[in-house]
């Protein structure tokens, strides 16, 4: 399937996408002798349960906006929706956010049990950097530029990542107080979000640029450009989340809403007010696209994607 042109609509553009990465996606997961049975069924259930695919898109979108080969990197950049479908398992369990839907369906440990669920992450993760690492026919891409995606996808995914983060959004009684009333403490207030989040939600999504950069490519000012873009798009996408958090519906979200304040999460609406919540959200994308404004018309899906994110409903 040929990649969907650079100034088609973004619905357009993303259904192209989501379609391409769909397909890579079910080409990398386990085969009938990689695997147990009830391992490769638990596996498919989560990773072939829908999504958006932003992770992977935004690779492919960073790497044709450097003149890379977007078709080339596909089959590595689903790496990224294998780390993010690990992390949403490992977040729905019992021990960490306690959810029983995932994208309008059961979630896996409600369907397959704690343990299943729990080694079903564990196989994904494992997954995402075999994908990477192991050179396959078809995947011409030079070892290097395979072994920084590694270096980055792990970065991305440890203890200054993902996981840090997700660690400190379960243990608050590690921060200061949700809410202040003077500019100081609403300040650190700020602060302390944007750690948690660039963590928790932004490393994975800015290692997504960059990857998507270095496979296609990027000189060191492109990667820079596109560093600073991938920081602001993380940060405006859990602003977006926390948000429809709050004014989507479950049946929009395909999980339970209004879980981050009944659990004195912290949330930037919880913490800011919505309102400045979405002001916040709004200067974030403006940065992103800031930061690409040099780039040429290749680069209109990611100012596209960047928009989008502000103003998604699911």
């Amino acid at each position: 399937m040929p990649a969907p042109a650079a100034n088609a609509s973004p619905d357009t553009y993303l259904a192209g996408r989501r379609s391409q990465v769909e397909q890579a996606l079910r080409d990398a997961l386990p085969g009938p002798d990689g695997a147990p049975a009830l391992l490769r069924q638990a596996v498919e259930y989560s990773v072939m349960a829908g999504g958006k695919r932003i992770r992977p898109i935004l690779a492919l979108a960073a790497c044709d906006a450097v003149h890379g080969d977007s078709r080339r990197i596909l089959p590595l950049v689903v790496s990224l929706e294998l780390i993010h479908t690990y992390s949403l398992i490992h977040d729905d369990l019992p021990a960490m956010d306690n959810d029983d839907l995932r994208r309008g369906r059961p979630t896996s440990h409600r369907v397959f049990g704690e343990d299943v669920a729990i080694l079903t992450g564990d196989v994904l993760q494992a997954l995402a950097f075999d994908v990477l690492a192991t050179p396959r026919p078809g995947v011409d891409v030079p070892a290097e530029l395979r072994l920084a995606a590694v270096a980055e996808l792990a970065t991305a995914s440890g203890a200054d990542g993902l996981v840090g983060g997700q660690l400190l959004d379960l243990r608050t009684e590690l921060l200061p107080a949700r809410t202040a009333s003077d500019d100081a403490g609403r300040a650190a207030a700020l602060a302390t979000l944007e750690g948690i989040h660039s963590r928790k939600t932004g490393a994975l999504i800015r290692a997504a640029v960059r990857i998507g950069g270095i496979l296609g490519g990027a000189d060191a000012p492109q990667l820079a450009a596109l560093t600073r873009y991938g920081s602001s798009v993380g940060l405006a996408f859990q602003i977006a989340d926390d948000l429809l958090d709050v004014h989507a519906t479950p049946q929009e979200m395909g999980k339970a809403t209004h879980k981050d304040d009944a659990q004195r999460k912290w949330a930037y609406p919880a913490v800011l007010g919505t309102d400045a919540s979405h002001r916040i959200a709004e200067q974030w994308v403006h940065d992103a696209l800031d930061a690409i404004a040099h780039f040429d018309d290749a680069a209109d899906p990611l100012r596209a994607l960047a928009r989008y994110i502000l103003d998604r409903r699911s």
